[in-house]
Order: C-alpha cells, then sequence, then structure tokens
C-alpha cells in the first residue's frame, strides 16, 4: 500500500510540530516545508487539514505558529493515515469497468485484511512516539531549520 504524498506531508508535519513542541521552538509553515524538503503551499493543504481533523492549532501574526492540540499529540498514527487517506479499497474492483472475477473472486478480501493490519499496526504508535529520542535531533536538523518559539 503507498500512501498520497499529502498523507506523507501530514505526518511530516505532524513529527515536525512534535519535535519543535519538545524543543520549545516556534514552527511556521514555512519552517515545516523547509524541513521537509516540500512547497509551502503543499504543507499549507496539509495543515489545514490536521487543523480541521483537530490535530494542530494555528496562530496568526507575528508570534504566531503552529502547535499540536492534545488530541494531536496523543492520537493514533493509523487514525491520522486512516483520516487523511480516506477509507479506501486497495483496489477498485467496480466503478465504470468493474472486474467480471468479483462474484468469484477472494482477493478483494485478503486485500481488506491486510490493509487492517497495516492500519492496526501504525495504531500502536502516536505522533510523539514519532517524535522521541534519538530521532528528535535529526527531526529538528540544524537549529536554523525551525526557529525558536520565543526569539528575543
Amino acid at each position: 500500500m503507498q500512501l498520497t504524498r499529502f498523507t506523507d506531508l501530514g505526518l511530516r508535519a505532524m513529527m515536525l510540530l512534535a519535535a519543535g513542541e519538545a524543543e520549545g521552538r516556534r514552527v511556521t509553515t514555512r519552517s515545516i516545508a523547509a524541513s521537509a524538503n516540500a512547497s509551502e503551499h503543499h504543507i499549507a493543504k496539509a495543515v489545514s487539514r490536521l487543523a480541521d481533523l483537530g490535530m494542530v492549532s494555528a496562530r496568526r501574526g507575528r508570534v504566531g505558529g503552529l502547535e499540536l492540540t492534545e488530541q494531536g499529540r496523543v492520537a493514533s498514527i493509523g487514525w491520522l493515515v486512516r483520516s487523511l487517506e480516506g477509507d479506501r479499497e486497495v483496489i477498485e474492483c467496480g466503478g465504470d469497468n468493474p472486474c467480471p472475477l468479483v462474484p468469484a473472486c477472494r482477493l478483494r478480501r485478503a486485500l481488506a485484511e491486510a490493509k487492517e493490519a497495516f492500519y492496526a499496526e501504525l495504531d500502536r504508535y502516536t505522533v510523539a512516539d514519532l517524535a522521541r529520542s534519538p530521532n528528535l535531533t535529526v527531526l529538528l536538523g540544524s537549529p536554523q531549520t525551525i526557529p525558536e518559539r520565543n526569539p528575543r
């Protein structure tokens, strides 16, 4: 199963937010884009969806930035991926050109069970788990990547 780029960026944003928060650094869409090697526009779309899901809160202005909500800190990665990806089938058997094997096919059920096993494994982890040391140092990169939360 391959995740969409949107989900990938959403997960990266969550990890960078958790890492920045652990270090007391101010995290912005721009800083996430730089750290994730992605466009600011794509990160903004992912962050907007994360905010809609209650994972992230945003403050505008000179001292604004992004931060994880309590729900965002404890959400399982499986739930987050399901929410960002949508609950789609691994393969499409119906539609405009339905598969003629559907009445006797066991593949669809096997793939559905594999998808659930994939999500069940991801449910074992939270965003906080993915941003714990020693990963924290790697996620944060250089100190210039994510500016401090309260620069003076």
